[in-house]
């Protein structure tokens, strides 16, 4: 029998104490560098994790020594029942973090629960700031919830971070006001490059890349200073002089980050996945499904992680085929 350390690492050498757990694949918002307008063949109850599941698979890997756990979806405040999972889920021996990613249309009911539940750490996605554009990249004329959002989680002083997809032609014109919003406010604005998995709804551009989206930040604010990045960012983050919060800078695409990669990511079916731009990987809701120890589950993500690439672009070279970069992030946990 293996071993368990106390704190798993891969091939490389690189400690992995972050678990990126999807709850559900269904979103209320349609953006198009996600999804068709129609939307996605949405999964059943029952091949989705059960809380009971999810609970036990998150306490297997605490044990292993992730401490941080960030819930993603789809939209995890679609997921009926979220809560009471969340509440259990601070209980778990080991576990330092939990965050969370929503659009936030469903969030602003949750807030005082997840204050009292001692979860800080939100981020929002949010594209832009114009009420037309908006509408034109989620489909969905929803702006106001989501400011209204951002607004309560500032005032119950949460750690805010504003997730942008970057994308030529459509919310370029959404960088200047998006970074005028750290002058006042105490969160985190970051660029994310846009990434293949659109559903197949378009070809992406890679005009923005995170260089060019710097130096368009620093033709209007020249005085933009590099900060120090917490450990194993994957932005590079900056800052400017007198302006409360910062500006991060994801280069999703062109991935320059991976050589300090610290985390996994479990799609709601259970799918272990140890790179985004691995398109298969160990499912552990059959393997509990099929009567699987905990130890022997462990064995299994330990295996997992021995196989673990090196980068993205090794990832993307090993197992991607074309038919997966029409994946949509709803299904792999974006």
């Amino acid at each position: 029998m293996i071993k368990t350390p106390m704190m798993l690492k891969d091939k490389f050498g690189r400690e992995i104490d972050y678990l990126r757990l999807a709850v559900i694949d269904r979103c209320n918002l349609r953006c198009t560098y996600c999804m068709p307008a129609e939307g996605l063949n949405w999964l059943s109850k029952n091949e989705l994790m059960s809380n009971e599941e999810m609970l036990r698979i998150c306490r297997i890997f605490t044990e292993m020594g992730v401490s941080k756990i960030r819930i993603t979806g789809g939209e995890p405040f679609l997921r009926k029942g979220i809560m009471p999972f969340l509440n259990d889920l601070t209980q778990l021996n080991g576990l330092k973090n939990i965050a969370i990613t929503t659009n936030g249309l469903n969030t602003l009911k949750n807030i005082q629960e997840l204050k009292n539940l001692g979860i800080k750490s939100i981020n929002l996605s949010l594209d832009s700031l114009d009420r037309e554009r908006f509408f034109q990249i989620t489909r969905r004329d929803e702006l106001s919830k989501v400011i209204d959002t951002l607004d309560q989680l500032i005032e119950n002083q949460f750690e805010v971070k504003i997730n942008t997809v970057v994308m030529d032609s459509v919310n370029t014109a959404d960088i200047y006001p998006l970074v005028e919003l750290t002058k006042n406010k105490p969160i985190s604005v970051r660029f994310i490059e846009e990434m293949p998995f659109n559903g197949g709804t378009h070809e992406i551009s890679l005009k923005w890349n995170a260089d060019h989206i710097i130096k368009h930040i620093k033709s209007a604010y020249p005085m933009l200073d590099k900060i120090e990045n917490e450990r194993n960012s994957t932005a590079m983050n900056f800052n400017i002089p007198g302006y409360q919060g910062n500006i991060g800078i994801i280069a999703a695409y062109t991935r320059n980050f991976c050589g300090s990669c610290n985390r996994l990511r479990l799609t709601s079916v259970g799918e272990l996945r140890t790179c985004l731009y691995q398109s298969k990987g160990i499912n552990l809701r059959d393997l509990m499904r099929q009567g699987n120890s905990d130890q022997e589950i462990k064995e299994f993500i330990e295996l997992a992680l021995i196989h673990k690439p090196k980068d993205g672009w090794e990832a993307e070279k090993q197992y991607f085929s074309m038919d997966e970069t029409h994946q949509s992030m709803a299904s792999i946990g974006g």
